[in-house]
């Protein structure tokens, strides 16, 4: 497995700001601090024996622009529902203790994948947290890859930032993939969109044309179908963009399918690997050559048996300079189109 971290030089630490990280994020939150030139704020998180916790802020806070890191995605030791809720309760600490503002920055935000109907009375979950960020008192957002933008955007009345890992992936494929024809693949239609932003992205780079391809895929109570595979990749370098990868046969099946149709390599970039505990093997077995994710949750021990296979690229140089820029009221819209 190799590892790449894009970040700046330290800059001069800004105590009007205060950044914390919570839990299973602190590694990830040293990351951020050092590419932003700060150091992680102190705080207690006390566990009781029948699990309720205690979570404060061990400095003072009154007044200052205050950004927690905290990643949601469930995990051996913590759900995604004990996380959100340390999360929410630590905000409520820091606005109750008079920080100015309070801004949660989840690189992961956990039940974001349930985000509109489908079935009568499904849930729409993603509108839930919503609603549990503001009432808490939340100032502001920050996430990464949502799993439909438009969806998260619209479920929040407090001030939302939405980043994306893209220009990070299209400078490693760029540096990576010499002058061999390449399209980009989306797993599924709700994706496409995604995909061809990306497709987009890499033309512009590369200064040639990139082909698109997509496979149909539906879901129905954890069943996922569908055979169709449109698409031009044959002695290509297809390229499969995603947001997650959870149980791994999504990209497993696009993958195999992407070298029935003559792909010459299969490379998969996915924002989050949350990497259930049959992902590993799923994904050593599939056809791919390369698989791309970030730091955005901490890599699963299993997942090492995909060897050099597996790339990790850090988010932590991104964040940071959002948060940089957000603690100034600065513009975050070249960063989205350029990357940190």
């Amino acid at each position: 497995m190799m590892t790449m971290a894009l970040t700046e030089p330290p800059r001069e630490a800004d105590r009007s700001l205060a950044l914390f990280a919570l839990g299973a994020s602190i590694s990830f939150g040293e990351d951020v601090a050092q590419a932003l030139g700060a150091d992680l704020a102190a705080l207690e998180d006390r566990e009781f024996e029948d699990g309720e916790y205690k979570i404060r802020p061990l400095e003072n806070v009154r007044g200052r622009d205050c950004y927690v890191v905290f990643t949601l995605n469930g995990d051996e030791v913590a759900s995604s529902a004990d996380k959100l809720c340390k999360l929410l309760f630590f905000v409520g600490a820091l606005k109750d203790a008079g920080a100015q503002r309070v801004t949660a920055v989840t690189p992961y935000l956990c039940f974001a994948r349930k985000d509109r109907r489908t079935k009568p009375r499904d849930p729409v979950t993603t509108r839930y947290v919503a609603q549990l960020f503001e009432a808490i008192g939340t100032d502001r957002v920050v996430c990464v890859d949502v799993h439909n933008i438009a969806a998260f955007q619209n479920a929040f009345r407090c001030e939302t930032v939405h980043l994306d890992a893209q220009a990070l992936f299209a400078r490693h494929v760029v540096a990576n993939i010499g002058d061999r024809p390449v399209a980009v693949v989306s797993p599924d239609l709700g994706g496409e969109k995604r995909a061809e932003l990306f497709r987009l992205r890499l033309e512009r780079m590369l200064k040639r044309p990139v082909a698109k391809a997509f496979m149909d895929k539906y879901r129905s109570e954890g069943h996922v179908a569908g055979d169709i595979f449109a698409g031009d990749v044959k002695d290509r370098s297809a390229i499969i963009i995603d947001d997650l990868i959870a149980g791994g046969g999504t990209v497993a099946r696009t993958a195999a399918a992407c070298r029935a149709n003559g792909a010459a390599h299969v490379w998969v970039a996915a924002t989050h690997g949350v990497f259930s505990q049959k992902a590993a093997s799923a994904l050593k077995s599939a056809p791919i050559d390369r698989l791309i994710i970030t730091d955005t949750t901490p890599l699963q021990p299993s997942m090492a048996a995909l060897g050099d296979r597996l790339m990790v690229v850090s988010v932590a140089g991104l964040l940071a300079e959002a948060i940089r820029r957000l603690h100034v009221n600065g513009s975050i819209t070249q960063l989205l189109e350029d990357g940190p």
